[in-house]
């Protein structure tokens, strides 16, 4: 299952690879694509969308 999220709060590449790290910590499997341009954060996982928001605001993130 492919998640996409807006993450607005990402502002640059230190950003992104918190988010990243935030997301693949929680859930080794995943695979994640950021474009920090659109704030787009696209997760191909099994793990449940709330799962995923939680850990990228639990790093300190917005997700809309």
């Amino acid at each position: 299952m492919t998640i996409n999220l807006q993450v607005p709060s990402m502002v640059c590449d230190g950003c992104v690879t918190v988010v990243k790290e935030a997301i693949t910590t929680h859930e080794p499997e995943a695979k994640v694509q950021i474009n920090l341009d659109t704030k787009q954060v696209s997760v191909e996982t099994n793990a449940s969308e709330a799962s995923i928001k939680q850990a990228i605001v639990a790093a300190g993130h917005t997700v809309e």
